[in-house]
């Protein structure tokens, strides 16, 4: 069955969105259909919103609506260290865990397959800022693969004739699971990162 071309224009909209299929592309415009005419406008006027109102930070590369960004212009973040980090989410990720340093958003990571080299990201800001002084301490916490492993080798190369000490995030076994659960490479991670206790 045809649906009217409204429909299939938003179904096909849907369907550009990571992880959306035309089932639930179909699913999702349905709603929309049955919901109260404010929940649709609602939708929309925060899509407009998004794309009108958000823009980089020129200083970390974060989401946000002013530039710098709120926590570049936190004067009480710890500006000794730097979280590296891939994508804007991984920011909020962080601040969840409460990481009170700045951060420094590569947006991506060396993907030679898919094109990305290291001229396609955000490393020569980096480079320059740590260049500026006051930062002390560079952590990266790029994605636990090949493609993060790459980039953070990357990084951390670049940062070589810097006056600053280069830390990579500690992985390995994830706190409440089991050993028995775990491959080899997170164990050989969890092994290569382990800490003295304390006591």
């Amino acid at each position: 069955m045809a649906y009217p071309p409204a429909v299939t224009r938003l179904i096909d909209a849907f369907k550009t969105l990571p992880g959306v299929g035309t089932r639930t592309a179909e699913r999702l415009s349905f709603h929309l259909l049955r919901a109260p005419p404010d929940e649709g406008r609602e939708l929309a006027e925060a899509m407009l919103a998004l794309r009108s109102s958000i823009i980089a930070c020129s200083q970390c590369n974060d989401l946000a609506e002013t530039d710098p960004c709120p926590i570049c212009a936190d004067e009480s973040r710890d500006r000794k260290r730097m979280l590296v980090v891939e994508q804007p989410r991984d920011v909020a990720a962080f601040e969840e865990a409460g990481w009170h340093g700045l951060y420094h958003v590569l947006l991506g990571h060396i993907n030679p397959l898919e094109g990305i080299e290291a001229r396609h990201l955000t490393i020569d800001g980096l480079v320059d800022r740590v260049a500026a002084g006051g930062v002390e301490e560079v952590v990266l916490a790029t994605d636990p693969d090949y493609e993060g492993d790459a980039t953070s080798l990357h990084v951390s190369r670049r940062l070589e004739k810097g006056n600053v000490r280069v830390t990579r995030i500690a992985r390995g076994i994830a706190s409440g699971s089991a050993i028995e659960y775990s491959n080899a490479a997170m164990l050989s991670d969890a092994l290569q990162g382990r800490s003295a206790l304390d006591g």
